[in-house]
């Protein structure tokens, strides 16, 4: 049958690959994901950041392949480049064998046809069996606008499937359709005026209808409002407070059980295991290595999800055009928005993000900054600073607790400007982007792609956390030392008193001298531990390393915990419980407890946590690189090691140096 053979004459031995290609806005990925529900996968393309999302609507029949959303392949970079490729057969995802598509399925926006008929154009003149389907036609029908999809599949003589992902109209006609596809018989002629005319011709003979005013005059009203210079900053500000309460108000829930059902594993492990290297492997290190990475889930996985919802809605676009203006005089444009905003409940999700970015510079440039972002792993550890900087003051707490968050911020668009002018110079493309129709959000596209991201989370931050999380914990439990002789003389003191008490069986003493020898031991068991902690690997690492700390007024107990931080921020919490109180649970909110944090002392007497060292401690947190799961995906997602050294250097040497000069001017200021 020559060019008119059907796909699946030609394919009836193997997977039909099918590539899923539209202007962004035309409900593209949320066909893919209605079509194929969970049945999908993540991966790369070879040599790029661009994510390929990999589906099977068939069972094994069909593998359609998610396309980046582009209004052109003709350009020669970025996504249009990528989809060129792949419809040449010259690209596919990582692990697929390069070849053409069997069949390019072309996906229209029923509420703007005319629009997305170039595209179409561009993919007929590949010669490829195409299958269009034009969706989003339940919004279209709504307005009053009507395409004739008989006539336009008369013209291209391919098929032509009218849908919605939303509503789920016309999906298995598409995925059938996909088929039966064949190389079209109409299409424009090679050189642009060409292109253009198809386009109007075609525009003519199957587009009819006419938009609804109120509607139309509605979201001018709201557009208005939602870019205005003044009202939009406003209004952005509002959504993204009201995102963040949702993020840490909703999340709490759900990280508490998380809390709970790993800390009551580790110890049933810690039990079933008994006392050793393996029961300490399994219980301290695996588990609980495990546990600080599953913990940050539910956060991570809302915020995605109202992202997707705030996308859904149109919103989303709008907040990408004010954050333009925010962003464009540090280098960075509004496509950095969602990578950055992501980045505040964990930058390694953030980071992946970046993918999205068009521009290699801004994309670049936005993944060395993205860990200034205030991650959530920080959060434990301001809440302990401030307790201690500002004692029963919960204003003051407030205020120097939301300053860590600007501070961060602006020390990354500082930080965003130099590398724009210095490592990665050059011209910024201007940001393109088509303002969507509002529309009411899809619950389940949201959260499909919640639950995508949030596996992908697991699956590639999980593993590295992991692995570190055990190195950190053999660091910080070997070698294992004997008891100090404090804590022998508490337990020789200890069996004294239950002598005592077993020569008052009947007396009224007995009582207190049991309270009193269960102090006693408690008092022995933390001197143990704070023993023990300094004797470990990771003690004997901080001492040698704390000269390089002083400059900062951190002492050996301090460098300790900056050493563990590295596993995870949040660490530095349990390790200073461990050193200064000999016990690994240290609850901020109890006042009497962060007491005793405050009035710990260094090896000759004087006070660990004065307000000189508690602030520059508070600052180098605020500003350091001590996450080495950030590192690995930085090297990944930029495209070598140099550029997570880089961006180790510069925060780490931002945090020092700055550091060091707010322990200098609070000094001269009087204070402690």
């Amino acid at each position: 049958m020559g060019a008119q053979a059907t796909v699946s004459e030609s394919t009836e031995r193997r997977t039909l690959r099918v590539a899923l290609v539209g202007n962004p806005n035309t409900g593209k990925t949320t066909l893919f994901n209605r079509i194929c529900g969970v049945r999908l996968k993540t991966s790369n393309f070879p040599g790029t950041t661009q994510e390929a999302r990999i589906g099977f609507p068939s069972g094994d029949r069909i593998e359609l392949i998610d396309l980046p959303g582009v209004y052109s392949m003709e350009v020669d970079e970025g996504e249009g480049l990528l989809c060129r490729r792949v419809l040449a057969g010259e690209l596919a995802p990582r692990g697929e064998e390069a070849s053409a598509p069997d069949v390019v399925c072309v996906v229209l926006d029923a509420t703007n046809l005319p629009r997305s008929l170039g595209l179409l154009g561009e993919a007929l003149r590949r010669r490829l069996p195409t299958v269009v389907a034009i969706n989003m036609v339940d919004v279209a029908r709504r307005r009053g606008i009507h395409g004739d999809e008989k006539r336009l599949e008369e013209i291209l003589g391919c098929p032509v499937v009218v849908c919605s992902a939303r509503t789920g109209e016309g999906l298995d006609e598409l995925v059938a359709q996909m088929e039966r596809a064949q190389v079209a018989t109409s299409g424009p002629g090679g050189d642009q005026e060409a292109l253009q005319r198809w386009v109007d011709e075609v525009s003519v003979q199957v587009f009819a209808g006419g938009e609804d005013l109120a509607n139309q005059t509605l979201t001018d009203r709201l557009d208005r409002a939602f870019t205005h210079p003044l009202l939009g900053i406003v209004g952005f500000a509002l959504v993204m407070t009201g995102l963040f309460w949702a993020i840490f108000r909703l999340a709490a829930y759900p990280m508490d059980w998380i809390d709970w059902f790993f800390g009551t594993l580790s110890a049933w492990a810690g039990e079933v295991l008994g006392e050793g290297i393996l029961g300490d492997l399994i219980s301290n290190g695996v588990i609980s290595g495990v546990g600080a990475t599953v913990i940050f889930l539910p956060q991570i996985v809302l915020l995605f999800f109202l992202i997707a919802l705030l996308e859904d809605t149109g919103y989303l676009a709008r907040a990408a055009f004010v954050a333009d203006r925010l962003l464009r005089p540090f280098g960075l444009s509004g496509h950095s928005f969602v990578p950055l905003l992501s980045s505040h409940a964990c930058a390694l999700p953030g980071i992946m993000s970046a993918r999205a970015i068009p521009d290699p510079r801004d994309r670049l440039a936005t993944i060395l900054v993205a860990p200034f972002m205030t991650c959530t792993a920080r959060i434990p550890v301001y809440v302990l600073l401030v307790s201690i900087l500002f004692p029963g003051r919960p204003g003051m707490q407030a205020l120097a607790f939301s300053g860590g968050y600007v501070v961060g911020a602006g020390a990354g668009l500082i930080s965003a400007l130099v590398a724009r002018r210095t490592i990665v110079r050059g011209p910024s493309r201007a940001m393109v982007l088509e303002l969507p129709d509002y529309r009411v959000p899809s619950l389940r596209t949201a959260l499909m792609t919640a639950l995508e991201r949030g596996w992908i989370f697991l699956k590639k931050a999980g593993t590295v956390i992991l692995a570190i999380s055990i190195v950190l914990w053999w660091l910080s439990s070997y070698p294992v030392g004997g008891p100090s002789p404090e804590g022998e003389a508490l337990r020789q003191r200890a069996s004294q008193v239950s002598g005592e008490r077993a020569s008052q069986v009947s007396g009224e003493g007995a009582p207190q001298a049991e309270g009193e020898r269960e102090t006693l031991l408690a008092q022995a068991d933390r001197l143990d531990a704070r023993h023990h902690a300094e004797q470990t690997f990771m003690a004997r690492i901080g001492r040698a390393i704390q000269p390089v700390f002083e400059p900062l007024g951190f002492d050996r107990q301090l460098t300790v915990g900056i050493l563990a931080s590295f596993a995870a921020r949040e660490v530095f919490v349990s390790t200073m419980s461990v050193i200064v109180l000999g016990d690994e649970d240290l609850d901020i909110e109890d006042q009497s407890v962060i007491e005793r944090v405050r009035s710990a002392t260094r090896d000759d007497g004087t006070p660990v946590f004065t307000t000189s060292v508690s602030l520059a401690l508070f600052v180098y947190y605020i500003l350091a690189m001590q996450c080495l799961p950030t590192m690995a995906v930085t090297a990944k997602e930029a495209g070598g090691v140099r550029w997570a050294f880089v961006q180790f250097a510069w925060m780490s040497g931002l945090a020092y140096v700055l550091g060091v000069i707010v322990l200098h001017v609070a000094r001269a200021l009087g204070a402690t």
